[in-house]
């Protein structure tokens, strides 16, 4: 290509016919004249990088200087100085001797090789991790590892992260130019497939970092949703997922296109036709008021159990808490099931509720619930509504924490804010810690003497009497106990709770007898 500019500079064409795709060069060099005899400029440089050039040239024609040097910068692979390119020194016309093919198919070998050098078990993608943000540098990072651990559950190898506190962001692409140029060309060092941004990304921010990275861009909210879609099994959570992820989609369809699938003009088909994007965003819309619907059905029967619940006199005790706290290990121990748990965010996304019978015959149900997190999605606390309302009719909410998190504090504190905005902040709950082995047994008891809670490990069934002490105080300061006392055990059994069972744990061997001691029950082995 032969392009004549003007004294401001000269305009680039379309060059999305040529290579694709982060993992490799474009395929094409740029060689300009600079009429000044100045060397590369910065938008030079800018250019060579956002456009993945081979080589930026430029052959300096008058000016002050000498004529006939050439100035030449070209991308480096991934190196110990962590340089994103190198600018050769000048050299004349007549000096220049460089077989230009074969040194370029050197330097792709070895961003290639860089690529390659990452080993991954399986079909895993790779990577980067990003956070742009005024905070301060230590909730950044607190945030930043707490992203690692969602993008690693999801099934995703993280190979870097970049934390960037700029003093203005940048409503096109939050993260700044330089810090663009540098992101880009480190995916290409690395062979990252995709970009993952801490916070939550606007659609046109989304559009124009893929756009000039070439690469798929998620951020936190999505990423979540991408979580749910992968864990959820049962009919309530499949809906509810898609539900959010359909929500969080519509808005972001926003690429228009020339073609014209249908038309929809008046008589004889006049008019411009309906576009795709029209036609996406119409099935979205559909799609979602037939979920809707769905989701109300559901709702319904739920409402159904619950109500029958409600006449039994059990008292409900729902296990809510952070992601990964512990609550599905606990659940099973309590309730002797068998639901799958991993030392993962999110593993569990389904509820699941089971009945059973405290010592002394005082029976119980008991729910496992999703966990929480920090920044919930506001389109997932909408599609999970229902889910979450389940919560409304309980007794006592039992809330687990990881004792042994460095951040449980304010784990504690992103639960509380979340049933405050579910309006589920007036339920009591009793605090109690989990993974109590992990600490000191006094670091546990003042923590715990802090709080006002008592600390467990759901590993470890032994040591679970203050438990059942503490849960007997509280529905008994509610009210619960003596209406629970007051149902005969034939009427609670007679009742049918659909996909619940029934589990008597009163004569495991680990569970402590009840007997009266001045009107306040106590625990003996």
């Amino acid at each position: 290509m032969v392009i004549v500019g003007d004294q401001k500079g000269i305009t680039i064409p379309d060059l999305s016919r040529f290579r694709t795709g982060i993992l490799r060069l474009r395929g094409l060099r740029l060689i300009h004249t600079h009429l000044q005899g100045e060397p590369l400029t910065e938008e030079d440089l800018t250019d060579l990088v956002l456009l993945r050039l081979d080589m930026m040239v430029a052959l300096t024609a008058g000016g002050e200087g000498p004529s006939g040097w050439i100035h030449s910068a070209h991308l480096l692979p991934d190196n110990p100085d962590k340089k994103v390119l190198e600018v050769s020194p000048p050299s004349s016309v007549g000096n220049l001797d460089v077989d230009f093919l074969k040194w370029i198919q050197s330097l792709e070998d070895e961003f290639q090789r860089g690529q390659k050098s990452i080993p991954l078990k399986g079909a895993k993608e790779k990577a980067i991790l990003i956070s742009v943000s005024k905070e301060n540098r230590e909730n950044l990072e607190n945030s930043m590892e707490e992203l690692k651990e969602l993008a690693e559950s999801s099934g995703v190898f993280v190979v870097d992260s970049i934390i960037q506190r700029p003093q203005n962001i940048s409503p096109t692409t939050l993260v700044g130019e330089g810090k663009l140029k540098e992101l880009l060309v480190k995916c290409m060092q690395l062979g990252v497939d995709l970009i993952i941004f801490d916070q939550n990304l606007t659609p046109g921010q989304m559009a124009t970092v893929s756009d000039v990275t070439e690469l798929r861009v998620l951020d936190r909210t999505q990423l979540i949703l991408d979580i749910f879609a992968q864990r959820a099994h049962t009919l309530d959570g499949k809906i509810q997922v898609e539900l959010a992820q359909l929500k969080y989609l519509l808005p972001r369809l926003a690429r228009k296109t020339l073609a014209l699938s249908r038309l929809t003009g008046g008589i004889g088909g006049r008019g411009p036709g309906e576009t795709k994007l029209e036609i996406d965003r119409r099935r979205v819309g559909d799609r979602i008021h037939l979920l809707e619907k769905e989701l109300e059905k559901l709702c319904r029967r739920r409402g159904q159990r619950r109500s029958r619940r409600a006449k039994t006199g059990i008292p409900i005790l729902s296990i809510i808490g952070y992601t990964n706290a512990g609550k599905s290990t606990f659940f099973n121990l309590l309730t002797r099931s068998q639901f799958q748990v991993e030392d993962k965010l999110f593993s569990t996304l389904d509820t699941a509720t089971r009945r059973l019978r405290f010592p002394k015959a005082h029976k119980v149900v008991f729910t496992d619930t999703v966990g929480f997190i920090k920044d919930l999605p506001k389109d997932l606390m909408r599609a999970f509504r229902p889910t979450f309302d389940e919560l409304k009719e309980s007794n006592l909410l039992i809330h687990l924490i990881d004792i042994g998190h460095p951040r449980f504090p304010e784990q504690i504190e992103s639960v509380e804010k979340i049933l405050f905005e579910l309006k589920l902040d007036a339920i009591p709950r009793l605090q109690v810690f989990n993974k109590e082995d992990k600490v000191s047994h006094e670091e546990a008891e003042a923590i715990c003497q802090k709080y006002g809670g008592v600390s467990i490990s759901a590993l470890h069934p032994g040591n679970l009497e203050k438990f059942f002490l503490a849960v007997d105080r509280k529905l008994w300061e509610v009210g619960t106990t003596r209406n629970r006392e007051s149902h005969s055990m034939d009427g609670m059994d007679n009742v049918r709770l659909t996909n619940e069972d029934s589990f008597d744990i009163s004569n495991q061997n680990w569970l402590m007898e009840v007997r009266e001691n001045d009107g306040k029950p106590s625990y003996r082995d």
